[in-house]
Formats: structure tokens, C-alpha cells, sequence
């Protein structure tokens, strides 16, 4: 027989997942974007040797973008911390019962030094 729940649709897009799930999702986006960053890079390579050098000096205005340095900064920084969390709470299993405190640390370490990078690509961009 089936389910009579009657829920909404803004009800079934309504985020309840907590700390844990949210740095699940991210740890998955930031893997993505590093592997599109990196299929760019081949890309434009190979566009380089093969096509000419259009859609590789293309790419390489993007790269040399610094709103794209601080989005691929933060999937490669997230994607390591966040994986260096998962690593250790699979070496010490018993630290699983801490894992809401480890997902702070992570934030703890990820956000200044995140902060810092951001400031430095901005202000090399502006000029300074």
C-alpha cells in the first residue's frame, strides 16, 4: 500500500540534513570542479598542439580570472580538508562519535586560511 504524506514541495526541497550532509554535498561539488578545472587544462593543451591557440588563450583568460582562482581555491582547499577529516576518522574509528566537532575544526581551518587566499588573489588583481 502506499504512503498517504501529503508533502509540499517547498517541504520536500527544505534542507535537513545538518553539518554532516552539507559537507558531504560540498566534498562532492568540490571534487567535481577540480575535475572540470583539470579537463580545462587538457583541454586547452591539446587545443594549443592541435587547433591553434584560440580557444587555449581563451581558457587561459579564464584561468587568469580572479573570480575563477577563488572558486577553484576553494574546491581544492575544501576537497583537501574535508578529505583529511574523512581520513582520519577512518583511522581512529572511535573518533566517529566527535564528527559534528571535527566538521568545526575543519571550518576552523578552513576559513582563515581560505580568507587569506582570498585576500591575496583579490588584492593581486586590484593591483597591490
Amino acid at each position: 500500500m502506499a504512503s498517504k504524506r501529503q508533502v509540499g514541495l517547498r517541504e520536500g526541497f527544505k534542507y535537513r540534513g545538518g553539518a554532516p550532509m552539507l559537507v558531504w554535498a560540498l566534498h562532492r561539488i568540490s571534487g567535481i570542479g577540480i575535475a572540470l578545472f583539470v579537463g580545462m587544462h587538457i583541454i586547452a593543451s591539446f587545443s594549443s598542439q592541435v587547433f591553434g591557440l584560440s580557444l587555449a588563450r581563451s581558457l587561459n583568460t579564464l584561468y587568469e580570472s580572479p573570480y575563477f582562482q577563488v572558486v577553484v581555491f576553494f574546491c581544492v582547499l575544501f576537497h583537501a580538508i574535508n578529505g583529511l577529516r574523512i581520513t582520519i576518522l577512518d583511522l581512529w574509528p572511535k573518533l566517529l562519535e566527535h564528527q559534528r566537532e571535527a566538521i568545526w575544526v575543519e571550518w576552523a581551518v578552513f576559513l582563515p586560511i581560505y580568507a587569506l587566499a582570498v585576500f591575496v588573489i583579490i588584492s593581486t588583481a586590484m593591483g597591490g
